[in-house]
């Protein structure tokens, strides 16, 4: 008895044995398919993620892979990196995570060892030049580059034709230009320009960056704001729009959203990625044409060529499975040009992969945008934005810039405001 008792006890203690190893082989079976992406807007870069997992199991012929796609608001990555990194716990990040282009730089300098270069998978020469001011360190790339945030002059053709203008009149406009066509469709039409929300700087970015120039040197560090030619000149045409009369003043992004589509406003100079919301006024189809973003008249390094927003994939360091984010990434957003027709079409995507251009969403003509082949026309504009460093402090010297930019509009002397404005940034972002 004792012998067939032990015998039992070993052939239990062998099952169960066998039973844990093959239970960890299932679960480190699973973990090595899986891996998590976090990204904000469901209509957008979410959709985008699970395009991409359907051209990755197509072409990599894996059909267990597992992508866990985590939705959540942009401030939120934000606040959850930020602790997460500091502290220097991992614990619940992802392999992947979408970061903005203007937020890129404070991740790599604070946390230098928390990202993993991606060099070996993107080749620099096949995207939008602009990106890899910011998503390098040295020589090293720790991005593939998605969105283009490239800039264009988005109008009303039917506006534009009552004052007076045809589509080669807008073409590669000045600013000052672009005013004075202001001033016409207010006389003739009745209908202001432009919306404008005067806590956000957005149009001062675009015109800065059409000159290659930021609140920052190009060492991304030291503040550029008193002596910033280009700046003062941005600044000096942005009071000129507001005085014009011709600008709805908003509040928010959704009375920015109801001055286009209601049909208040004649244009709206910005990103690529708000083609999608002028479509959502359905019946102005055939009434909206693009150009050209304008530039500084007065620069001579200004061109017809900038950027506000965009996004780019990084990969943490040290969490999960770092190999299988790569390969990831490799097939799909850094170098699977289908996949970026496909997000053009689906979503609206103007890529910085330059070879999107040569395909078949990129060729098509738009019939909401008169017939114009938009993808095609901002991908172009893409390839020249100038390169600028953002550095770390974009939205924190705006926090305390805004104000100054009132004080401006409302008739300050700009040098001598700037010169304010430089001592009250500097002593914020230095502590």
């Amino acid at each position: 008895m004792k012998k067939v008792k032990i015998l039992l006890a070993i052939i239990a203690s062998v099952l169960l044995i066998a039973g844990c190893s093959s239970k960890d082989e299932a679960t480190k079976s699973e973990k090595d398919n899986k891996i998590t992406v976090w990204a904000w807007d469901e209509s957008f870069n979410i959709k985008a993620v699970n395009e991409a997992v359907k051209a990755y199991e197509k072409k990599a012929d894996v059909s267990d892979l597992d992508v866990e796609v985590v939705t959540m608001a942009q401030d939120d990555i934000v606040q959850k990196l930020n602790t997460s990194l500091s502290s220097g716990n991992l614990d619940g990040l992802p392999e992947i995570v979408l970061i903005e282009d203007y937020r890129i730089q404070g991740y790599l300098t604070s946390f230098p060892d928390s990202f993993t270069p991606l060099t070996d998978i993107v080749k620099e020469a096949d995207f939008s030049e602009y990106k890899f001011a910011v998503n390098k360190v040295g020589d090293e790339i720790y991005s593939v580059p998605f969105d283009s945030g490239v800039a264009g002059l988005f109008y009303r053709t039917d506006y534009l034709e009552e004052a007076g203008y045809q589509a080669a009149d807008m073409k590669e406009l000045t600013w000052e230009e672009y005013i004075k066509i202001a001033k016409e469709v207010k006389s003739k039409t009745g209908k202001n320009m432009i919306a404008l929300d005067p806590s956000d700087l957005g149009t001062l970015r675009i015109m800065m960056q059409s000159a290659g120039s930021w609140y920052l040197n190009e060492d991304g560090e030291t503040l550029n704001i008193k002596d910033n030619d280009v700046l003062k000149e941005a600044l000096k045409v942005y009071v000129d729009l507001m005085k014009t009369e011709a600008v709805t003043q908003i509040s928010d992004w959704d009375s920015g959203v109801n001055a286009v589509n209601s049909g208040a406003v004649a244009s709206s100079p910005t990103g690529a990625w708000y083609a999608g919301t002028i479509m959502g006024a359905e019946d102005q189809s055939g009434k909206w044409a693009i150009a050209e973003i304008p530039r500084l008249g007065n620069v001579s390094k200004s061109i017809n060529a900038s950027s506000i927003g965009g996004a780019s994939w990084y990969v943490l360091k040290d969490v999960g499975n770092t190999d299988l984010a790569k390969e990831f990434l490799a097939e799909t957003f850094a170098t699977d040009v289908d996949l970026m027709n496909t997000l053009a079409t689906e979503i609206g995507l103007v890529s910085t992969l330059n070879a999107a251009r040569d395909g078949e969403s990129y060729k098509a003509e738009s019939e909401f945008f008169s017939n114009e082949k938009i993808f095609e026309n901002f991908s172009n504009w893409s390839a020249e934005v100038p390169a600028v460093n953002y550095g770390l402090h974009t939205y924190a010297i705006e926090n305390i810039f805004t104000e100054y930019v009132q004080k401006i509009i409302g008739g300050a002397d700009i040098d001598k405001t700037l010169e304010d404005a430089q001592k009250q940034i500097e002593a914020a972002i230095q502590n």
